[in-house]
């Protein structure tokens, strides 16, 4: 008997603690799996707590991992939604293990600080820190209410933690209201064509060149609809959270199902479905739209289609 067959023989016949972990599986459909599908799904309690005059200063997640069979909390796979709800003149203190963390400004006017940055924001405003370290944030005169995404689930998934101090990829951003507004003026003149897929702007920074995200598997947009108008079905492989911000006569249909929008909401449109945008109000359409499509953008998986 050659040496090899003889060492392979002796592999299987001796039983080790790393032998008896092994698991071999030999499924006909490779690609099938057991996670539970990720559900459409409406934030709206949260939201009327987060709105609610008389909730004190702390976060309300945005958690379905009883849903999605997750022992960490997640709002979809990749990523875990909050609103920061800051009482006037009040601090709250977070740490998030992701590897970067993006804001949102749904009203209110104060400061965050993370190591040696600080950012004073205002209504509308985006910005983003680096994960692994305390932030802190402070509210002016009046309440404040801030929405934040992470990819705090990737990281559970892989049990790793975030990036050391000083070695993030992501560096302190902040994307301001008006300069937002501007853009968006310079996106509605452009003429709607058949590659067309929204009128919207993106947050990237210097730091996360040549891609086009906000940290490395999460892109953010603000993404707008004019009146009577709807975009086009279409589907791609990665999820997307939608803040509502102007909300009023919008309505996305997902697989066929009709989801009415109610401003300050989230939403989950799961990844692959085929949905669409419709405005029937008299105001254009806001939104927040927070997608894991970094990563897939990263991977080549993209899957974007119309129809």
């Amino acid at each position: 008997m050659p040496v090899q067959d003889e060492v392979l023989e002796t592999r299987e016949t001796t039983e080790t603690r790393y032998t008896e972990r092994a698991i071999y599986h030999c499924a006909e459909n490779g690609f099938e799996f057991n996670w539970p599908p990720v559900p459409v799904h409406q934030f709206l309690d949260e939201r009327d707590e987060a709105f609610d005059a008389g909730t004190p200063t702390g976060d309300i997640v945005l958690d379905i991992s009883d849903h999605l069979d997750t022992p960490y909390p997640a709002t979809t796979p990749t990523l875990l939604l909050r609103y920061l709800k800051i009482r006037a003149g009040e601090r709250l203190c977070t740490t998030f293990a992701a590897s970067g963390e993006i804001y949102y400004v749904m009203h209110g006017k104060g400061q965050s600080r993370n190591g040696a940055d600080t950012i004073a924001w205002g209504q509308g405003d985006v910005f983003c820190f680096p994960s692994g370290t305390e932030s802190e944030h402070v509210a002016g005169a009046g309440d404040c209410l801030l929405f934040v995404a992470t990819n705090e689930p990737l990281l559970a998934f892989e049990r790793v933690g975030p990036p050391i101090p000083g070695h993030a990829v992501v560096e302190t951003t902040h994307w301001v209201a008006d300069r937002i507004e501007r853009r968006l003026q310079a996106v509605w003149q452009r003429p709607i064509t058949d590659n067309t897929t929204g009128s919207s702007v993106q947050f990237t920074s210097m730091a996360l060149q040549p891609s086009t995200n906000t940290i490395p598997s999460i892109n953010t947009a603000i993404n707008t609809l004019e009146p009577g108008r709807d975009q086009r079905p279409h589907r791609h492989n990665g999820v997307a959270v939608t803040l509502a911000i102007q909300a009023e006569g919008i309505h996305s249909m997902i697989d066929g199902q009709r989801v009415d929008w109610s401003d300050g909401t989230a939403q989950i449109t799961p990844a692959t479905t085929l949905h669409s945008h419709h405005n029937r109000g008299n105001k254009r359409m806001r939104s927040l739209v927070v997608q894991d499509e970094g990563l897939h953008q990263y991977t080549r998986t993209p899957g974007f289609s119309f129809g």
